[in-house]
């Protein structure tokens, strides 16, 4: 069959309306796209917020610890601090209690630095070790070894595996 005016008139609709539901489609994908693009970045917004009150708090915390680090120290001497002044109160006391007393405290001290992972080290008779000892003197005696410790100045301390306080002594030099 020949093809007419009337058909190609329907032909030219036919494919208008095609056009137009091609059209409507493509406008229904652009809303649901931008729809998704809000909610990510309304999703990424509310993640960025978030994570800035996290740093912030954070950074609040670490402040408070830095700032208050020392209380637990300090709160482990009071009771020290306390017998010490009971010590000074007592002072026209005997000798033996004021030796007591002094005893006392100073257990109470190791004991509070055992707590604290504080350990001291540098003892008489130990092999001099340059990592954690400062040799002060050195002098000659032909009964010990060379390199050992022969006497103590001050003795060393550890916090943790770290040397905080090395120990000053004297070192036998043959």
């Amino acid at each position: 069959m020949p093809k007419t005016k009337d058909s190609k008139k329907k032909k030219t609709q036919d494919t208008k309306s095609k056009k137009g539901s091609s059209s409507g489609k493509s406008l229904d994908v652009n809303k649901d796209i931008k729809k998704q693009l809000d909610e990510l970045q309304d999703k990424h917004l509310r993640l960025k917020a978030e994570f800035d009150n996290f740093r912030r708090r954070k950074s609040d915390e670490v402040s408070k610890l830095l700032q208050y680090e020392g209380e637990s120290v300090i709160k482990g001497f009071l009771p020290i601090i306390d017998d010490l002044g009971r010590m000074v109160e007592s002072i026209n006391s005997s000798d033996e209690s004021l030796a007591d007393g002094i005893g006392l405290v100073n257990s109470k001290i190791q004991k509070f630095f055992e707590d604290l992972n504080v350990e001291p080290f540098g003892e008489k008779g130990d092999e001099m070790d340059p990592v954690i000892h400062e040799a002060m003197l050195t002098q000659e005696n032909k009964d010990e070894d060379n390199d050992i410790i022969l006497e103590v100045f001050e003795k060393g301390y550890t916090y943790r595996d770290k040397v905080i306080r090395h120990a000053k002594v004297i070192v036998n030099k043959k």
